[in-house]
């Protein structure tokens, strides 16, 4: 079957299955451009909220077809690929959460969306790299701030606002292999371009580049900007978009290496056949999703403007 056979029964089985396709920015073009929404982790959170289908196909990996599920419970929600995890998710466990707020009573515990539906259980707020820093903010002075499961994300909201946080220990392995060297190699080649990177890499990277933007900042920051060359020190998927939408403009990634294995697990063939076996369903308890709803509806409530 050629590729737009493949997109055609695709378009057929979701008018079947009363579907919506969401998909994140790192995965493949293909996907993308077959999604009804693409966006970063903050916009498909709305996104999955306000679906109202029967059906919710989640082209992105385990925690955002966790979230979907919570956030529209009684949707049924597909993870084309079961197996496209977050390393960065498995870096923390709900029991070590547990064992923190021990060690800070009092704290306000803040959690990357980028983590399991049993770790955001245990948490008061969440949060995304869109919107991190105004979660940070939005907690009243004086209080004490734990910030999980990326260190590299709360050390450079700590920077930012120049508020004390206790950050853990996570990374994501993609953007915490970048390196102030990569910058130095991609501006030789690029002179006079735009560097932004994302604020999931170390604090030396972030100080060296000219912006740290989530993918969906990167969107927008491109399109208001009177540049026409950039260097992108992210996941290479953003590359689909930026180039799709902004017509006369040049785009380069920081570094080849810069690529998710899990995210590229998704294919159209994952797709179509989530959609017709009704595979990969995405199962957590109703008490997990209860308690999981509440600090992912706290960082909703907070990130309106």
């Amino acid at each position: 079957m050629d590729k737009q056979q493949l997109i055609s029964e695709i378009q057929e089985l979701k008018k079947q299955r009363d579907a919506v396709i969401l998909a994140h920015n790192y995965v493949d073009g293909d996907l993308q451009d077959l999604a009804d929404y693409t966006g970063d982790s903050l916009e498909l959170a709305f996104r999955a909220r306000d679906a109202h289908k029967g059906v919710i196909v989640c082209c992105g990996v385990s925690f955002m077809g966790e979230t979907a599920k919570i956030l529209s419970p009684e949707s049924r929600v597909l993870l084309p690929v079961p197996s496209a995890g977050c390393p960065m998710a498995d870096m923390v466990t709900a029991e070590e959460v547990r064992a923190m707020r021990k060690a800070h009573p009092g704290a306000v515990f803040i959690c990357y969306v980028n983590s399991s539906a049993e770790v955001k259980s245990e948490v008061d707020i969440c949060c995304t790299s869109a919107n991190a820093a105004k979660i940070v903010a939005s907690v009243e002075p004086g209080r004490e701030i734990v910030f999980l499961p990326d260190g590299n994300l709360g050390r450079n909201v700590e920077h930012d606002l120049k508020r004390p946080i206790h950050s853990f220990s996570g990374y994501c392995p993609v953007h915490n292999q970048t390196t102030v060297a990569m910058i130095e190699r991609a501006r030789a080649l690029h002179p006079g371009a735009k560097l932004f990177v994302h604020p999931e890499c170390p604090r030396e990277v972030v100080a060296a580049a000219d912006e740290a933007l989530s993918t969906g900042g990167m969107l927008r920051y491109v399109a208001a900007s009177p540049e026409k060359q950039f260097i992108v020190g992210t996941e290479k998927g953003i590359l689909h978009r930026l180039v799709k939408e902004n017509p006369g403009k040049e785009f380069f990634p920081m570094d080849d290496c810069l690529v998710c294995a899990d995210m590229k697990k998704l294919t159209l063939e994952s797709v179509r056949d989530a959609l017709r076996d009704l595979s990969g369903e995405v199962l957590l308890s109703k008490e997990i999703m209860d308690k999981a709803r509440k600090p992912i509806a706290e960082m909703l409530e907070r990130s309106k403007a």
